[in-house]
């Protein structure tokens, strides 16, 4: 039972709980969205991952609701790293007949980072495959432990397909939110969170805002730590026109000078100046500032120029490069930023032999034209994971092979015949194993290593062979330092040149 709510203070207002919704690709995230807001957003998309305005609301019991739809945690993550507080209230999804997946491992770290209020949705419930109790127990030793295992976290059968068990999702929200007793300053000038951004080719910089305290008007001056203008248009998630927003409500809003950065917060100001002179002390403060992915190093690098569709793709892929290791190759970012290919990303990447790794953006055939001309190569994803694991591979290929000896046998030698610059003719036994035509040589004597080399012609019996085994006498041209005497032991080996991966 929730608890009796308190008496607000003074200038204090219930708000509706933000929720986001977290959990392992495919598992049913965005259809679970889908299906409370009865929107097709599931077929536009790619692998399960959302790429929209960011947040929307809905009402239940007369109750509104408001859900963050982000790129993934990563992207959550990312706006968390610059202080931002965004949701009171996470969903844990996962699929009731896969149980729990590396995801929604990263996802429950989440959480627990945040000290977020937890409800756990067992999903796709009407499959036969489905075994909830098994999930539930899966869970306890990731940490999560459910009510009706002795915890204190909710959980619900649902499924996003049916539609079973949403309105129970919705109304265990709200009670999560009351026991909570989530609330906000409304007398005080707006101020609150950028979910998501993107410039559009008719309005210019736009971002979707969701607004932490206070009333947003339309025409208020806003600004943050990058970006700063006047709201020209104010609309809801449906994009129709309001003139006001308060505590919790996300909107999309034109009017800024440039493209806000996802994470960062808004704050109303009360003259156009005033939010431009704290955005150039942000930004003299940030030039000051090492950059995260320029590193000055001896190790090799890998110049890469991002671009996405929208600024939360960014903020999702570079919070996702931090899980690649770089103890060997060092990945640098030259440029990120929202839009399609263009000719100057061609220019800078032909200039620092950079490749140009694209997400959900297009390259004209112009370009690709171009690229061609230049040798830029250019790779384009439609799923966040695909574009890590193809970065990761080009990674993978500037590291030095594994070089892997294998060990073939010995010859003594019994007679030098020829010496040159660089070659010796020799005659010996192989004394153990066998020894074959290109292999590489140790020249061992009293036990020491003098010199290496190889074997470029093998003969037995005055006639060429590929190999010759234990016991048996042969000719070697040895190409390598000519200083093999007689009684010096030959090892011979091979090398195998295994490639490696990030």
């Amino acid at each position: 039972m929730p608890k009796k709510p308190k008496k607000q203070p003074k200038n204090f207002q219930t708000k509706p709980p933000v929720v986001v919704v977290l959990g392992h690709v495919d598992h049913g995230k965005s259809s679970i969205l889908e299906a409370i807001k009865d929107l097709k957003i599931t077929e536009k998309e790619s692998g399960g991952i959302t790429q929209h305005i960011g947040a929307y609301q809905v009402e239940h019991d007369n109750k509104k609701i408001t859900f963050i739809d982000t790129p993934g945690h990563e992207a959550f993550s990312a706006m968390r790293s610059r202080g931002a507080k965004v949701a009171d209230i996470a969903i844990l999804v996962i699929a009731a007949e896969e149980g729990v997946k590396p995801q929604t491992k990263e996802a429950i770290k989440h959480i627990k980072k945040t000290g977020m209020p937890a409800i756990v949705a067992l999903n796709k419930i009407d499959k036969r495959e489905a075994q909830p109790e098994k999930v539930k127990e899966e869970l306890s030793k990731n940490g999560i432990i459910v009510e009706s295992l002795g915890g204190e976290i909710l959980s619900v059968n649902l499924s996003a397909k049916t539609k079973q068990g949403i309105d129970e999702l919705l109304e265990m929200i709200i009670l999560v939110a009351e026991m909570e007793e989530l609330k906000s300053k409304t007398e005080m000038p707006a101020s609150g969170v950028i979910i998501e951004s993107y410039r559009d080719d008719q309005r210019g910089a736009t971002a979707t805002l969701l607004v932490k305290e206070g009333i947003l008007k339309n025409k208020d001056i806003i600004g943050t730590d990058s970006a700063v203008g006047r709201i020209k248009t104010m609309e809801d998630f449906q994009f129709n026109p309001i003139e006001k927003a308060g505590p919790s409500t996300p909107i999309v809003a034109t009017g800024f000078n440039i493209v806000p950065q996802v994470g960062e917060k808004f704050t109303v100001f009360k003259t156009l100046e005033e939010a431009q002179i704290k955005a150039a002390k942000k930004t003299a403060k940030r030039k000051g500032e090492k950059d995260v992915f320029v590193f000055e190093s001896d190790k090799k690098i890998l110049n890469i120029i991002l671009k996405a569709d929208v600024q939360g793709s960014l903020e999702a892929i570079k919070e996702s490069f931090k899980s690649i290791p770089s103890d060997e190759i060092v990945l640098r970012i030259l440029k990120a930023e929202v839009g399609d290919i263009i000719e100057s990303d061609i220019k800078l990447a032909e200039s620092a032999k950079a490749k140009i790794v694209g997400f959900r953006i297009k390259a004209s055939a112009t370009i690709q034209q171009l690229a061609q001309q230049k040798k830029v190569k250019i790779l384009l994803f439609d799923i966040i994971y695909e574009l890590i694991q193809g970065t990761r591979e080009l990674l993978s290929r500037l590291l030095e092979p594994e070089i892997i000896r294998h060990d073939l046998g010995k010859l003594k030698v019994l007679a030098l015949f020829k010496t040159e610059k660089d070659r010796q003719v020799i005659g010996g036994k192989v004394s153990s194993g066998q020894i074959k035509k290109g292999a590489l040589i140790d020249v061992i004597r009293d036990g020491k290593k003098i010199t290496q080399g190889s074997i470029i012609q093998l003969q037995r019996n005055k006639k060429e062979v590929d190999e010759v085994s234990k016991g048996q006498e042969c000719g070697i041209l040895f190409k390598g330092m000519p200083v093999i005497e007689e009684r010096d032991i030959l090892d011979i080996y091979e090398e195998e040149r295994k490639k490696r991966e990030i």
